[in-house]
């Protein structure tokens, strides 16, 4: 039998993963592409000010995201285990792999369609604002979390249990 929808969650694994290592690059004090994020971040990073709490947010960014990129693969992969462990913790993950689908495609799509309204300028941006971390949310950071979480809505729609169909 094919292990459906594992190529899915094998690409979200990947993206999440990627994800939490630009976290940990910058937790860990990297400068590259943080002004991306927020120019007044880059600024406190660069002069050494960066508080604690926002390190300790970074990492704690981090490690939910190497969960949220194994949670899916975890959940596709416990749907082909023979083990009896595997199989009576796979409902519980599939649970929990279908909620961050949704959160993270929800969040992807808002934050995205915001960014892209600012880009076009359909919504102007506040005073003030920030418009080159505007613009690399509105097509890189923000549409990365929505083709996440859509690879891994994807990956458990294909890998469920599928009911034989009835004879007519």
């Amino acid at each position: 039998m094919a292990k459906r929808g594992v190529w899915a969650v094998r690409a979200a694994l990947l993206l999440g993963l990627a994800y939490a290592a630009i976290s940990v690059y910058w937790a860990a004090g990297g400068l590259w592409l943080v002004d991306t994020v927020s120019g007044a971040l880059a600024q406190q990073v660069q002069a050494g000010t960066v508080g604690g709490l926002v390190v300790m947010a970074t990492w704690a960014a981090a490690g939910l995201k190497v969960i949220a990129a194994l949670l899916p693969w975890l959940a596709v992969r416990t749907r082909y285990s023979a083990a009896p462990i595997a199989r009576a913790w796979q409902p519980r993950l599939r649970t929990m792999a279908w909620l961050e689908a949704a959160a993270l495609t929800a969040y992807g799509l808002i934050l995205t369609s915001a960014g892209l309204l600012v880009e076009s300028g359909l919504i102007t941006a506040a005073p003030g604002a920030d418009q080159r971390a505007l613009a690399w949310h509105a097509f890189l950071w923000d549409p990365w979390f929505l083709l996440w979480g859509l690879l891994v809505a994807l990956g458990l729609l294909l890998s469920r249990e599928l009911q034989p169909r009835a004879e007519p």
